[in-house]
């Protein structure tokens, strides 16, 4: 015996929720279409028409793209194949270290 109630193979129960889910999204939007403002007729009168949509804003006059960056260059290296950053870019002058002072050795005199 079948649990929920069902007229002719068809569950009245999960018709009965379909039937209210598609109401809850589509009741909003064909009550809630534009018509025409309160006042005024639907007809197609040229009445004049008003002043039309407003212009769009003009544009700033400021650049775009940020600060501009006075003390930037271009890069050292490009990378354009599959070499390496490192194989690319001048090998560094190494600094010579200074010799470290020495003290002179003294020889005990054999006399």
């Amino acid at each position: 015996m079948p649990s929920e109630p069902q007229i002719g193979g068809v569950d009245v129960l999960g018709l009965v929720y379909l039937v209210l889910v598609l109401a809850v999204i589509f009741l909003p939007m064909v009550l809630g279409r534009p018509g025409p403002p309160p006042g005024q007729s639907d007809s197609d009168s040229d009445d004049g028409g008003g002043n039309g949509p407003s212009p769009p804003p003009s544009p700033a006059n400021t650049p775009g793209g940020g600060i501009p960056l006075e003390d930037s260059g271009p890069a050292r290296a490009r990378l354009r194949g599959h070499e390496r950053l490192i194989d690319l870019l001048p090998a560094r002058s190494r600094r010579r270290s200074p010799e470290p002072h020495r003290e002179p050795v003294r020889t005990p005199d054999e006399t």
